[in-house]
């Protein structure tokens, strides 16, 4: 695939997009990624494009995990899965409520778009079951030794947390570098996830593109 080019990341504002445009065909969006950017807009928005300062993510190995998480995933409770039902995954994600805005950012083109990746092997889903029922997962892009984390739901307690635990289980496995999880949650640091300078990020982010990347089908 041909890089597309952004303006410089380095110059960009640390709250506001870098870019507005363009288009979510697979190369755009990998280009993106591999430069440390990511889409993010509301309907009848033009496309918007951040790469923030500061950037959230999670060392594989800062997880946590705490008593309660413990005893869930202990327990069994969620039979999980990965990249089995990736559309309906996505299509979750997008019902859920967010504080900080109305409605939803995954709307069809979107979902469109990172469907387009998965089928093409660098987007992949991680799903938590109940009874055999999909009641919670995330989804995100690998590349490199980075993923990079987009949405998570959940419509039971804990089912979005043991999902992302497997997935980090999974990816200290492989040796990845880090989860990229884009803007600063309360949720997400209270999993070990940490804000770090954009630098310190597109160094690293560099650093782990230039590792085997882990394309196809992801299975537990």
């Amino acid at each position: 695939m041909n890089k597309v080019v952004f303006p410089s990341v380095e110059n960009a504002p640390k709250d506001l997009p870098l870019a507005l445009g363009g288009d979510l065909n697979p190369n755009t969006l990998i280009s993106a990624y591999s430069q440390g950017i990511f889409p993010w807009y509301n309907e009848n928005e033009p496309i918007l494009w951040w790469s923030p300062e500061p950037r959230l993510v999670l060392y594989l190995n800062d997880l946590r995990i705490n008593k309660s998480l413990k005893k869930t995933i202990k327990n069994n409770k969620f039979e999980i899965k990965f990249d089995t039902n990736f559309k309906k995954v996505i299509k979750e994600c997008a019902k859920i409520p967010r504080k900080t805005q109305d409605g939803t950012w995954i709307q069809e083109e979107i979902i469109e778009a990172y469907s387009e990746l998965y089928e093409l092997g660098y987007a992949h889903s991680v799903e938590s079951y109940l009874n055999g029922e999909l009641v919670g997962g995330l989804y995100g892009v690998s590349l490199g030794k980075t993923f990079f984390g987009e949405s998570m739901f959940a419509k039971v307690s804990d089912a979005s947390k043991v999902a992302f635990v497997e997935l980090v289980e999974k990816l200290k496995k492989w040796e990845f570098d880090f989860i990229d999880c884009q803007v600063p949650t309360e949720h997400l640091k209270s999993l070990g996830a940490v804000e770090i300078s954009r630098e310190k990020f597109l160094k690293e982010l560099k650093i782990a593109l230039n590792k085997t990347s882990h394309i196809n089908k992801w299975k537990i």
